[in-house]
């Protein structure tokens, strides 16, 4: 799953509504609806977005979050991310957006995180 996938699946539980019905609502497929959902799919447009907010009356804030969720939830930027957690797609479209602009000392605190602290590193000082 991706992370608008996550907040959309538990937006339409919250209310209710089906895959089915909610894709039928806004003039989608429910295959693609599914596959958008379970990160089979890049990101969702930022038109489907703005049906999928006025669908559930979302403002402010929380139509802001969706968008920020959308925006996170391209499954295949370098690594393919698809059946991976909300998290794992996060941190994947964080890292391509962000890697051009990581220095060096950055990117070994990253990396020593990942590969589990081979050795102690403090965080980055800036």
């Amino acid at each position: 799953m991706t992370p608008f996938g996550t907040k959309i699946r538990e937006l339409r539980k919250k209310h209710g509504i089906t895959l089915k019905k909610m894709a039928e609502d806004l003039g989608v497929s429910s295959a693609y609806f599914s596959a958008l959902e379970h990160g089979h799919r890049g990101r969702p447009g930022s038109g489907l977005v703005q049906q999928v907010c006025g669908y559930f009356d979302l403002m402010w804030d929380d139509a802001e979050e969706l968008r920020r969720l959308a925006e996170l939830s391209h499954p295949r930027i370098v690594v393919d991310t698809a059946g991976l957690s909300p998290k794992a797609t996060e941190l994947a479209n964080i890292l391509a957006d962000k890697i051009k602009d990581l220095d060096e000392e950055t990117l070994d605190w990253i990396l020593a995180e990942i590969h589990g602290r081979q050795a102690p590193l403090k965080g980055p000082t800036h």
